[in-house]
């Protein structure tokens, strides 16, 4: 199918659907015109922002969310995947009754703060962990520990990848280049003998100057440009950091022995293997990255889901490495394992995420990811359905991406025409080409079909 016809089918569907959207939120714009005054953007972060604004939500119970207009949507957003619980699960809401008039903050640590930590080294094998508040916190935390560990200064990470706003993993990230215009900026002064790794300008504004040659960008799913620029630099590198599926800019899958090999390497060259599982940690299997992939990393970092829809962040793995917070490797907050969050993501860990549960969320899954390859299979839409537990998405490219790379071959004109035709029908979606669906346990069959019946009339109308 021709593409610059499918792009300008798209622009007009855009077109129109952005019409019937701005048109039936008359609440979301009214409040953005309040917000913009006390918010810039009118929002509480960037990834909020909208144009011309936001729908803004005002509720969400089980599977169903309502924005400020009282319109009713099926949530595959998810909070960017924290609610894998769905809203309001009664599980969680009675935990947090039981600490509500107990107390919700002493900056002591508290019983229910021990038997999280338990759980969530006995979920995702770690011999120790700290808590935090967020997946950057625990990003920071991890490699900040990894440098003391070390005695190193240095780090790499994956080309297009994201880790959070601290400021030595803003360079070479989606969405944030958008921003300064170097989306496709993929180049920077060599790092290696063999040009494949580089250190390049950050994506954020405000990155001091003297950060930028102590993070080094390689590609995902190339174990020869970690292995090469280790081999040359391994000295000075202190950890590599990778989200071990790539999640943001749509899925993308280790390819087989990747991970191992890594791991291998990092074990060559005293270098700390760091896995950043914010978004597929309690998402992709029970234990995530490590019981799916079967490659264990020496520290790993979480948070979204594992707080069961509460602000909670975690980062630990081996005891030896872990033992440095007591060393001088300073990690600390006044809201760590607070009884309110952790008491939602003991609930979450233990009574609602059960392998059970795992189970149905993958069969969910698959019915949704299947549903949307049939439609763009009957309509020859240049796009694949990726499917991995609770997560899944749907890419406008043909072939499944290896890297950041094949994401720039995406074609983002058809994800912004289906982002308004799906929310004019009652789904409501994560904003950005970059992004994901997210199933809960609360998601039925029929929620499902809903979303594969529309993304269906919307591959139909594209190809018409």
């Amino acid at each position: 199918m021709d593409v610059e016809r499918l792009k300008a089918k798209a622009d007009e569907i855009s077109e129109l659907e952005i019409k019937r959207l701005l048109d039936r939120t008359p609440g979301s714009a009214e409040l953005h015109e309040r917000a913009v005054r006390s918010l810039p953007k009118g929002v509480a972060s960037n990834f909020q922002a909208g144009d011309p604004y936001p729908v803004y939500l005002q509720r969400g119970q089980g599977s169903k969310v309502w924005d400020v207009d009282g319109t009713e949507y099926v949530d595959f957003h998810g909070g960017f995947g924290v609610n894998v619980v769905g809203h309001a699960h009664p599980k969680i809401v009675e935990a947090i009754r039981k600490v509500a008039d107990q107390g919700i903050h002493f900056a002591v640590t508290t019983p229910t703060t021990v038997a999280l930590a338990e759980a969530i080294c006995e979920r995702f094998e770690l011999e120790q962990m700290r808590f935090v508040n967020s997946g950057t916190e625990a990003t920071m935390d991890a490699i900040r520990v990894a440098r003391a560990a070390t005695g190193r200064d240095r780090i790499v990470k994956m080309e297009g990848s994201y880790h959070g706003h601290h400021d030595c993993v803003l360079f070479s990230v989606v969405p944030e280049s958008d921003v300064l215009g170097t989306r496709f900026h993929v180049s920077g002064e060599s790092a290696d003998a063999e040009g494949t790794a580089y250190t390049t300008q950050p994506t954020s504004k405000g990155v001091p100057r003297s950060m930028w040659n102590d993070t080094i960008i390689v590609p995902f799913n190339d174990a020869q440009a970690f292995e090469d620029v280790a081999r040359q630099h391994g000295d000075e590198i202190a950890a590599v950091i990778l989200e071990p599926v790539m999640m943001n800019i749509g899925i993308v899958v280790p390819q087989p022995g990747y991970l191992q090999a890594l791991r291998d390497t990092c074990e060559r060259h005293g270098i700390v293997l760091i896995y950043d599982e914010v978004k597929c940690g309690g998402t992709i299997a029970y234990g995530g990255a490590t019981e799916r992939f079967g490659v264990r990393p020496h520290l790993a970092a979480f948070a979204k889901a594992v707080g069961g829809g509460a602000t909670v962040g975690a980062f630990g793995g081996e005891a030896r490495i872990m033992e440095y917070v007591t060393k001088g490797a300073a990690q600390q907050g006044t809201f760590n394992g607070n009884p309110l969050s952790v008491a939602a993501g003991y609930a979450a860990l233990t009574e609602v995420l059960t392998r059970d549960a795992y189970e149905e969320l993958a069969k969910m899954g698959t019915l949704l990811a299947e549903g949307c390859q049939r439609a763009i299979d009957e309509n020859d839409i240049p796009a694949h359905t990726v499917d991995l537990g609770a997560k899944g998405c749907v890419s406008y490219r043909r072939e499944p991406l290896r890297n950041y790379r094949d994401f720039l071959e995406t074609i983002p004109e058809l994800f912004y025409a289906s982002f308004s035709w799906m929310i004019n029908r009652g789904l409501f979606l994560t904003p950005g080409d970059e992004e994901q669906w997210t199933v809960s346990v609360q998601h039925t069959e029929e929620d499902v079909r809903r979303y594969a019946d529309a993304f269906g009339e919307f591959c139909a109308e594209l190809a018409a």
